[in-house]
């Protein structure tokens, strides 16, 4: 009686338990169904979630493999060598000055013609201006004098060494010792008396340039036509410090001269050893678009630099035409060509495979596909010379697509999984 009794008690127990537990899910679906709206969303992601499985099931199954082929051709092929760089020279001279004052005068606008020494703007100096007129004339006035100097020291060297040569004619065979020590001195002398002069010379030539540059004329330094005049009458022009303590020169017009852009490159020491002077090059300019120009590897420098551990090359590419589309600094690529073959046997690229120094390529014979080995030549970017292993008209196989029977297109829900989602709003 006893046992009964806890059997009944136990089993009131798990009945009240459960049906606890069966008014909590209850609450719980009565909260999820609590709207029309909720309730179809969630019979709709239930409905979703068999089809997508059934359907992506179905896919797998209907998927196959088609292989993508292409037929062996003969044609051209270049292999070259791609390079970024920029433009260095594009045959325009910068007209500047370090004269500070006031523009009175601009004689040229864009467009014009020009020749050397013709005068393109005038200046008004100011304080300061006039100073460093002053100083830069006296420094080229004290060059002029000390190249005069030398060369009047050098014309008395040579006169005195040909006295010294003419008391000396006939003893070739016979010299003295003090014939010797007289020679050599006079030689000496001259020597560097004309050391003295050219070093005059250069003096000279620097005193005259910033004698130029500090003048309130300024004159075209090259005849050509001018280009992006930079100042205006009634402008205050002046020349800015630089960290050296030196004065920085201020760009006043440009001047275009006849001759052809020249663009440098860096190459990777990977591609440098093919790269020799003479060598064609199709380059284009990120500035001017839907235009390639051509040219010609003028210098290749095989020393390099190095830069972040990574070594270049700089190679000079001259162009074969010009363009006032061209300007200094402005960013080139160049497709620098090494080799050409016409008649080539070409697969694509990606179609060759290589193991080791082997390489193959997967030819379709009989409807299946068969590795065959080949001998590959030149290659670019896009295409691979075969130079033996295949024929002309062989089929081979570039890669492969997967395809299914599914009608109701790519997308594993299809039509009617579509219509469920419109169907919530």
């Amino acid at each position: 009686m006893k046992n009964r009794k806890t059997h009944l008690e136990w089993y009131n127990g798990w009945w009240k338990n459960t049906m606890v537990k069966k008014k909590k899910l209850l609450k719980t679906f009565k909260k999820l169904f609590s709207s029309r709206k909720r309730a179809a969303i969630i019979v709709v992601l239930i409905i979703l979630t068999g089809f997508i499985g059934q359907r992506v099931i179905s896919n797998n199954k209907d998927e196959k493999v088609q292989p993508q082929t292409t037929q062996v051709e003969r044609g051209m092929i270049i292999s070259s060598v791609s390079a970024s760089g920029s433009i260095i020279s594009s045959n325009i001279e910068n007209v500047t000055t370090q004269a500070s004052g006031t523009v009175s005068k601009v004689y040229v606008s864009d467009g014009d013609e020009v020749y050397v020494g013709q005068k393109l703007a005038e200046i008004d100096l100011d304080v300061q201006g006039e100073q460093n007129h002053a100083s830069a004339y006296s420094s080229y006035l004290s060059a002029v004098n000390s190249a005069n100097s030398a060369n009047n020291s050098y014309r008395s060297t040579q006169a005195s060494l040909a006295v010294v040569y003419d008391e000396i004619k006939g003893h070739d065979d016979d010299e003295s010792l003090e014939m010797k020590e007289t020679r050599t001195k006079a030689e000496v002398a001259n020597d560097n008396a004309y050391d003295s002069v050219k070093s005059a010379k250069a003096k000279l030539t620097s005193a005259s340039l910033a004698y130029k540059t500090n003048a309130p004329a300024i004159t075209a330094p090259v005849a050509g036509i001018v280009k992006s005049v930079t100042v205006a009458e009634g402008m205050n022009i002046g020349a800015e410090e630089t960290a050296s303590g030196g004065r920085a020169n201020q760009r006043i017009a440009t001047i275009a001269t006849e001759g052809l852009p020249i663009a440098t490159f860096n190459v990777s020491e990977i591609d440098v050893s093919s790269i020799k002077p003479g060598q064609k090059a199709t380059i284009t300019l990120d500035s001017i678009t839907n235009k390639t120009f051509t040219g010609k590897v003028v210098s290749v420098d095989r020393v390099g630099t190095i830069a972040n551990n990574v070594t270049t090359y700089p190679v000079i590419i001259q162009f074969d035409t010009n363009s006032d589309q061209i300007l200094p600094n402005m960013a080139v690529t160049a497709n620098i060509v090494i080799e050409r073959k016409d008649n080539a046997l070409l697969v694509p690229s990606g179609s060759v495979q290589s193991q080791g120094e082997q390489s193959f390529v997967s030819v379709l014979v009989g409807g299946k596909p068969q590795p065959v080995s080949v001998e590959i030549g030149l290659s670019s970017d896009t295409q691979t010379e075969i130079v033996s292993g295949l024929n002309e008209g062989d089929i081979i196989i570039t890669g492969a697509v997967s395809t299914d029977n599914n009608q109701d297109g790519d997308s594993p829900f299809g039509g009617g999984a579509g219509s469920m989602l419109r169907m919530v709003r």
